[in-house]
């Protein structure tokens, strides 16, 4: 066994997380939802969606059963909503091509809808006990610092080459223990600011603290212009109800209810008059929004509109009706739903 897996095993037994929700079982379902859940995200953040998920769709059947509608409103807040798509088409999956059982093998379970080799890695080792590597962030930045491996770990030739030393890192037992000391120890003690390098039981291994080089390992991604967008999203009431449509499956907040999108050039209650066969009472902007995606920043200029008819008929792949004191039951994107919450308590006062 090398020295760096012999201290990690030795260090996660007595300072590695041992309490959360998904540990302490072979569960493969309750695992493949944790380390989606995960992707992306602090566990603080997901760890009351899995326990909510859970009491929704208790296994895999229940999940592949649902309407995606269902499993969206769930995920609404925890962002990366393609993950909530392929989660969804995923559990079909298994359940058609698998009989409900997920497979044994790594290298088959990346071949189901939104696991990667990562994430299909994890879900083995701690559910089969598969000898297999995992490169996670958390896996990545800290084999950069104890190695020194310079370079984005996200091109495609230093990824190969950290994939080879996570595979040859691999202790001959403990494999499940192994990957979640490696996943603790960067969560917890090699974080990307200030890492606690006094508490690391790899310091002495360690090139980067060596040489000095901490702030500079992993090496960041290239920087590249964040692009801005803007756009005009229409708020409009009736009575106690706001009018959503349902996004496209891919896009952004792809599948989800948000707010209708105000075409650049057009003058918003005629828009709004022309599109949905409204009365238009009156019109103020409220104030903007600033949200920021992986790769632009969207200003959302949201403008509220009071209607006196209502749209009748409304069909599901439609406009619909949301009530606002029903807004925690809707699969909103969360800067739709921080829109709505805000809204000035003298609605009628336009």
């Amino acid at each position: 066994m090398s020295e760096f897996a012999n201290r990690l095993l030795d260090w996660h037994r007595a300072h590695g997380r041992h309490d959360l929700p998904w540990q302490g079982t072979r569960d493969a379902y309750r695992i493949w939802l944790s380390e989606i859940m995960l992707q992306q995200t602090q566990v603080d953040t997901v760890i009351p969606y899995y326990q909510r998920f859970l009491e929704r769709f208790p296994d895999l059947a229940s999940l592949a059963a649902a309407p995606v509608e269902a499993v969206m409103a769930l995920w609404s807040g925890l962002g990366y909503y393609a993950r909530a798509r392929n989660l969804h088409k995923c559990a079909q999956a298994v359940m058609a091509r698998h009989g409900g059982q997920f497979p044994g093998r790594a290298g088959e379970i990346a071949t189901l809808p939104g696991i990667g080799r990562s994430t299909a890695a994890a879900i083995s080792a701690f559910s089969n006990g598969e000898s297999v590597a995992i490169l996670d962030g958390n896996v990545k930045r800290v084999l950069c610092r104890v190695y020194g491996i310079d370079g984005f770990p996200g091109a495609r030739s230093v990824e190969n080459r950290l994939w080879a030393l996570a595979a040859s890192l691999l202790p001959e037992r403990d494999t499940g223990t192994y990957i979640q000391a490696q996943m603790d120890l960067g969560a917890t003690v090699c974080s990307r600011a200030k890492p606690a390098c006094g508490r690391c039981p790899v310091a002495t291994l360690c090139v980067a603290r060596r040489d000095g080089r901490i702030g500079e390992l992993p090496s960041a991604r290239p920087r590249k212009a964040v692009r801005k967008r803007s756009a005009r999203f229409a708020v409009i009431l009736t009575g106690d109800a706001v009018l959503l449509e349902r996004r496209p499956p891919s896009g952004i907040w792809g599948g989800l209810l948000a707010l209708p999108e105000i075409p650049e050039d057009d003058d918003p209650t005629s828009w709004a008059a022309q599109r949905y066969g409204l009365a238009i009472v009156g019109h103020r902007p409220l104030a903007p929004l600033r949200h920021a995606f992986t790769h632009f920043t969207l200003e959302i200029e949201p403008q509220l509109m009071h209607a006196i008819a209502a749209a009748p008929g409304c069909a599901d792949d439609g406009p619909v009706w949301q009530a606002l004191d029903r807004l925690a039951d809707a699969a909103l994107p969360t800067p739709v739903r921080r829109i709505l919450e805000a809204l000035p308590p003298e609605l009628g006062q336009l």
